[in-house]
């Protein structure tokens, strides 16, 4: 990790675009960082390793809402690790109910694909289902 870049170095750093990280800025997730003489923002090493957690939480699909809460609870520093555990295991029931959301909408899309015959006349039964 380097002491100090600029923002065009630290999306290389990170492997993200700029726009991303004005992204973060703008709806405040990462803090506002010192400017250089010539009004270049510079990100320090705890600028850096914050990206960092915030680019790895949305990887792992927490919202921006859960990640500004984790933030939260990291800036404060005295969270404690059942907090964040609470937090990560409310996460894990997301994604529970969308695996099973999806596994239901793959199930509708597999019932109505099995009554097409993929023929070459308009009269689609998935046409038809999605109509009634």
């Amino acid at each position: 990790m380097q002491p100090s870049v600029k923002r065009g170095k630290l999306a290389k750093i990170a492997g993200c675009n700029i726009e991303t990280i004005r992204y973060y800025e703008n709806i405040e997730l990462l803090r506002a960082v010192d400017r250089t003489s010539s009004g270049h923002r510079v990100y320090s090493s705890d600028d850096q390793a914050r990206l960092r957690f915030i680019l790895r939480a949305r990887e792992l699909g927490f919202s921006i809402a859960e990640l500004r809460g984790l933030l939260g609870l990291v800036d404060s520093n005295e969270y404690t690790c059942g907090e964040v555990l609470a937090v990560t295991n409310n996460h894990i029931t997301t994604i529970q109910q969308k695996i099973s959301d999806l596994k239901r909408l793959e199930q509708t899309l597999s019932d109505m694909a099995q009554k097409c015959d993929g023929g070459e006349v308009p009269d689609c039964a998935i046409v038809d289902a999605m109509f009634h």
